[in-house]
């Protein structure tokens, strides 16, 4: 009987295991011996499948036990990790894995989760009516639960699929002119005291929701005449000056309450967490139903750079650190445009009606026009000459 080849150092072996039909293989890494399933019969491979690993191996990216990681482990470990580094959107990616990403995906090992099952998970969502914007914010999410467990060395890089993005509408360009931001402050104000001060504090400053209703009575400095954000979007406080409106109504507001006091409470004193009704109320009796709470926020941005407010001092007062911000909410309408025309035809020099002489003059070009028609006449002179003789 022949004796077996053995094979070269480093090349690792192939062997069968007791009770499973399938090759077997077995490699080392930093001197400690690594062995698992190739999960095929086939010897040829079998044999690939070792020379990937031994690849891997020589190059650090071998994972041990990669095979056997699920979906539901790595995002668990994504969830933990925004727990603990307080992520302000730890509640809606908590939501988006138990109530759309788990039931999909959680079963599965994170290896088997290919493009086209994405794809599928994609059709699903919008099938269910969820628009593109959802389901790539569920997607954006899921890749980068991927990405920590490649970080934490769960999982190699080629176990990571592509994930295709859906086309999503523009952005909302959402704001309100001046007379629709007067014509909402009075449906504000019949609604209560607490929505008319939000409209012009949140309006004026382009202040989150969140921010505005969170605010105490001590929040407010009268003798400065200021508002103080603790917690602004670029997670650093923000003081603003009130305007003479908003000083009015925000002492109304703070009448007979304490400092540690909500800043907006119903008339019995209870504070205010949701507008939600109250507000498609006054929209609705304003004429502007398709208005969203968060349009105020371009429309503050929008009107403090029409106002011509430095964009330093505007990023301060909206708690931004990005003049991405600027761009992206300075919404240009038809007033705006007619304005940029009017302030064009300044610039012009006036144009005293008369004979063409007084137009040539008054545009700077009279010496210009002259010297040609004068050449243009000589020129006519001397071919009249030649032709005579």
């Amino acid at each position: 009987m022949a004796a077996k080849t053995k094979r070269p150092r480093g090349t690792g072996r192939l062997y069968h295991q007791k009770g499973s039909a399938n090759w077997w293989v077995q490699f080392y890494q930093d001197g400690k011996c690594h062995r698992e399933s190739t999960g095929t019969s086939n010897r040829r491979q079998a044999e690939a499948y070792l020379r990937d690993k031994i690849g891997e191996a020589s190059q650090g990216t071998f994972v041990p036990r990669a095979s056997q990681v699920t979906v539901t482990d790595i995002c668990v470990a994504k969830l933990t990790s925004d727990e603990v580094h307080a992520s302000d959107s730890y509640d809606t990616t908590e939501g988006r894995w138990r109530l759309h990403l788990q039931p999909f995906f959680g079963h599965m090992k994170a290896a088997a989760v290919t493009t086209d099952l994405l794809d599928k998970y994609a059709a699903k969502r919008t099938g269910e009516g969820d628009l593109n914007g959802t389901v790539n914010r569920e997607m954006g999410w899921l890749r980068s639960a991927y990405n920590y467990a490649l970080k934490s060395k769960k999982i190699p890089r080629a176990v990571i699929p592509h994930f295709p993005m859906l086309p999503e509408a523009k952005p909302r360009k959402g704001f309100l002119r001046d007379d629709q931001f007067d014509a909402l402050a009075k449906a504000c104000l019949a609604e209560g005291l607490y929505l008319r001060t939000f409209l012009e504090v949140a309006g004026r400053f382009a202040w989150r929701k969140e921010s505005v209703l969170t605010l105490t009575v001590g929040q407010v400095d009268f003798f400065e005449n200021t508002i103080r954000l603790d917690d602004s979007k670029n997670d650093e406080p923000v003081t603003a000056k009130m305007p003479h409106v908003m000083r009015e109504l925000v002492t109304a507001a703070c009448l007979g309450k304490s400092p540690q006091d909500t800043l907006l409470t119903y008339p019995d004193g209870s504070p205010v967490l949701d507008i939600r009704r109250q507000w498609e109320r006054a929209t609705k009796a304003a004429n502007l139903p398709s208005l969203l709470v968060h349009d105020l926020c371009r429309t503050g941005i929008r009107n403090m750079r029409r106002r011509r407010i430095d964009e330093t001092v505007a990023l301060k007062i909206a708690g931004r650190k990005t003049e991405s911000i600027l761009r992206r909410y300075d919404i240009v309408d038809e007033a705006d445009l007619d304005d940029a025309a009017m302030k064009m035809d300044q610039q012009v020099p006036k144009v005293i009606q008369g004979p063409n002489q007084q137009l040539k003059h008054s545009l700077g070009i009279a010496e210009a026009v002259e010297g040609t028609e004068e050449a243009v006449e000589k020129d006519s002179l001397k071919a009249k000459a030649a032709v005579v003789q």
